[in-house]
């Protein structure tokens, strides 16, 4: 009777088959820790939703060929070392088998790829853009760091973290991968920081690297949509497309990396125009109505550069594939309605850089060769209702680490200034004629955070939160009256410890950040005071908020961030709509005593915990004895008789 089989080497000494049902039970069994594997050791550089489609297309081709007949497989790529002892999920041969086969071809895709080598099948997801769910700062740092290992030393920590292999097993199994620098690979993991604080398991087994629980997003709406009326009128599309790559005489010039068009009618010719680009004249914003992006002068030494202009507005309208297309969230990527503002076009840092604003988006485009088939990106940012205060200042490029920034007309000063040192004085940052700055460094890894740059524009502070519009920083209260510039010790002192938090605000086009200090508490056995902080990041399509409410005793070292006792999305709390808030968190004294300490904003009046804490406090503080990992619910009543949760 024939049976379909694959064969493995089970231990150094011991061979047997494995069926191709053993390893397809398998396969099935293990599905979603395969894929995560697989997705862990994948090249970051693929691009997120790459990435998971190939991380699934791995562990479903893991299954092998059938055969009919008996006997070893003559295919040595067939063979894995079998740790003995092993526990688990691995423990199972056919388990072990599959994870070698999604293991080489996951390092084969991390490796540089052959001329004569056709690129892999993926699965198919039409419309969709799919990616893993978010997770914290620690899961960020993480991913940053495995993003700078090669693809054995990626492999090396996660089969020693996520598969818990010894380092024997790890080293054992990544020869039988095709691994040729083994130790090399586990000396480079072994440079991975230990995640900061206490954890139950793996951090990579949070559902940031959770290839198998995604979200889902739309692709470009408004490129579909062209792609579906083109395939309706193709032999006209094909007309059309020909007649647009190259008009004689005074028609449009080359498009550098701009797609074909589909259609043409005046009012798109007219946007795409250079000659009709609007400047505004150098000491317009003295006299304007209102100070904003459309107060900015046209800057740079190529404004009249009609070929790039061109080039720019082509790339916008219609970005083709090679082009580099980066949104900031809730912006859309469609062309300009009508003819946009030119703020800047020159060089900067070998590359040519044009921003352009359209009153609701800023677009910039940035190429390396000109029009010779060099590298293009496209950023676009929504950056609508701008006043003075948050139209300082635009990112024109980044490179090794730095920013150079081109700052409003305005702006008389500019310096730069360490959050984490608010003693120290900021240091003088020059600008060209045009206001084009200095390098700048760049935001810095989330851990260790042992400096964070700010630039400082005469009474304003911003920072960078890797989009093209830095997010302006404000202290003091929410109500009535706008919170304030940071200036003075206590602004500056509370964002010290704020200021690490920051990356827990990126990705979400972020308009402003504000801390305010809700509370002050006194401490239970003499263990001194803490201030309770809320921070909350306001976007500029005003969904999408994030707010943190952080807990920080007095006396600790210098630029030690704060704790995070709650964090919420799309909440209201802390912002003009609801300028109150009530947080809770457990504390261990000195003598090894835990408490439950709780702190509302100036409109509580009361304060009930109960669950596993019971306790309660007339008045905005509470402080209740706890075991270690308890868990209370919070109530709070304000002067008006209402209720208030916590903030979550």
């Amino acid at each position: 009777m024939e049976q379909h089989q694959a064969t493995a080497t089970l231990d150094d000494s011991t061979t047997g088959p494995i069926d191709v049902e053993q390893a397809e039970a398998a396969i099935v069994e293990h599905y979603p820790r395969l894929v995560r594997l697989g997705y862990l050791v994948l090249p970051p550089g693929m691009g997120r939703t790459r990435r998971v489609l190939a991380a699934h297309a791995l562990a479903q081709r893991a299954l092998p060929r059938n055969r009919t007949g008996g006997g070893p497989d003559p295919h040595p790529d067939l063979e894995l070392p079998w740790q003995r002892g092993t526990k688990g999920a691995a423990a199972d041969a056919g388990y072990a088998y599959v994870r070698l086969r999604v293991l080489r071809t996951a390092l084969r895709a991390a490796g540089p790829r052959r001329w004569w080598q056709l690129p892999p099948l993926l699965p198919q997801v039409f419309g969709l853009r799919l990616f893993p769910r978010s997770g914290g700062a620690d899961e960020l740092a993480l991913d940053q760091a495995l993003s700078e290992l090669s693809g054995p030393g990626r492999a090396a920590y996660v089969l020693r973290e996520l598969e818990r292999l010894e380092d024997r097993e790890v080293r054992k199994l990544l020869q039988a991968a095709g691994v040729d620098d083994a130790r090399g690979a586990l000396a480079e993991a072994d440079g991975v920081p230990e995640p900061a604080g206490s954890r139950d398991g793996s951090p990579l087994e949070s559902a940031e690297f959770d290839a198998c629980s995604l979200q889902a997003r739309p692709t470009d709406l408004m490129r579909r949509r062209q792609h579906l009326r083109a395939l309706l009128v193709a032999v006209v599309a094909l007309v059309v497309c020909g007649t647009l790559l190259g008009m004689p005489g005074e028609g449009w010039g080359p498009s550098g990396a701009a797609a074909p068009s589909y259609a043409r009618n005046p009012a798109s010719e007219r946007a795409l125009d250079p000659e009709r680009l609007t400047h505004v004249a150098p000491e317009a914003w003295r006299t304007a109505s209102r100070m904003d992006f459309s107060a900015w002068p046209a800057r740079g030494e190529r404004v009249r550069d009609t070929a790039l202009l061109r080039r720019a507005l082509a790339v916008w309208a219609r970005p083709g594939r090679s082009v580099r297309l980066s949104t900031t969230a809730g912006t859309q990527s469609g062309p300009p309605s009508g003819p946009p503002q030119l703020l800047y076009a020159g060089e900067i840092d070998r590359a040519a850089v044009v921003l352009l604003y359209d009153g609701l988006r800023i677009a910039r485009y940035a190429e390396a060769d000109g029009a010779d088939g060099g590298a293009v990106a496209l950023d676009l940012a929504r950056l609508d209702t701008a006043d003075a205060a948050t139209s300082t200042a635009l990112v024109l490029t980044r490179a090794d680490g730095n920013v150079r920034y081109l700052t409003a007309p305005w702006v008389r000063r500019a310096s730069v200034r360490d959050l984490l040192r608010p003693d120290r004085r900021p240091r003088p940052l020059h600008r060209a004629p045009d206001g084009v700055t200095d390098p700048v460094r760049t935001m810095p890894q989330p851990r260790p955070c042992r400096g964070w740059p700010a630039l400082q524009l005469g009474s304003r502070l911003v920072v960078d939160l890797g989009e093209l519009s830095p997010a302006r920083l404000t202290y003091g209260p929410p109500g009535r009256r706008a919170p304030r510039d940071v200036a003075g010790r206590a602004a500056r002192a509370s964002w010290a410890r704020t200021a690490c938090r920051l990356p827990v605000m990126q990705a979400r086009g972020v308009r402003s950040v504000n801390i305010w200090r809700f509370a002050a508490q006194s401490l239970p056995e003499a263990g001194g005071r803490a201030a309770w902080l809320c921070t909350r990041a306001e976007t500029w399509r005003g969904r999408g908020s994030r707010v943190l409410a952080q807990f920080q005793p007095w006396g600790v070292r210098r630029g030690a961030a704060g704790a995070v006792a709650a964090s919420a999305d799309d909440s209201p709390a802390c912002g003009p709509r609801e300028p109150r808030v009530l947080a809770g968190v457990l504390w261990k004294s000195q003598a090894g005593r835990w408490y439950l300490l709780a702190a509302g904003s100036r409109q509580v009046t009361a304060i009930a915990a109960s669950g596993g804490v019971r306790g309660r406090a007339y008045g905005r503080e509470l402080t209740v004895r706890a075991k270690a990992g308890a868990h209370a619910d919070l109530r709070a009543r304000l002067y008006n008789g209402d209720r208030l949760g916590p903030l979550r």
